[in-house]
């Protein structure tokens, strides 16, 4: 059982086809028992992503509902969420004037980087960042995590 930190760009590719799917799917499935852990901000960075799919005609109105909805139901039953509080907003403004990152990217490592605080003090082995963001990966890097790019993983 390993610990991992999936940004939207990592938790997009379990509801939706884009290169790395088949290893995120295999990698998030329950029967790994692997925790994951993700920030409250995602649901709204994977709703837009998804709604963005469907501007685009990648996926339909309906493959969009099922997937908004089966997204939602795994949020909030199969990951661990960090919320937005004063001390991950502070922090990610400072990973703002450190790194060349977006706003949601800040606070998508503000918040892996206060997960991995709390797993080092549980004894755990340390918990993998999951994303596709270069500049989010070289920044976590950087922070002192370990990363993973599920796109390295397509078929």
């Amino acid at each position: 059982m390993a610990v991992y930190y999936a940004d939207s760009s990592a938790l997009v590719k379990r509801h939706a086809y884009e290169p790395g799917s088949a290893w995120v799917k295999t990698l998030l499935d329950p029967v790994t028992n692997h925790t994951i852990i993700t920030a409250r901000i995602s649901v709204v960075e994977v709703i837009s992503a998804l709604n963005r799919k469907k501007r685009m005609s990648e996926i339909n109105i309906s493959e969009y509902r099922l997937m908004a909805t089966d997204f939602r139901a795994i949020f909030i039953n199969e990951y661990q969420i960090i919320e937005f509080a004063d001390s991950i907003y502070e922090h990610a403004c400072l990973l703002l004037e450190t790194h060349k990152l977006r706003a949601y990217d800040s606070i998508q490592l503000a918040s892996a980087l206060f997960a991995s605080k709390i797993v080092q003090a549980s004894g755990a082995s340390p918990l993998t960042f999951l994303a596709g963001d270069i500049d989010l990966r070289t920044a976590a890097q950087a922070e002192g995590l370990i990363v993973d790019d599920p796109q390295v993983h397509a078929p």
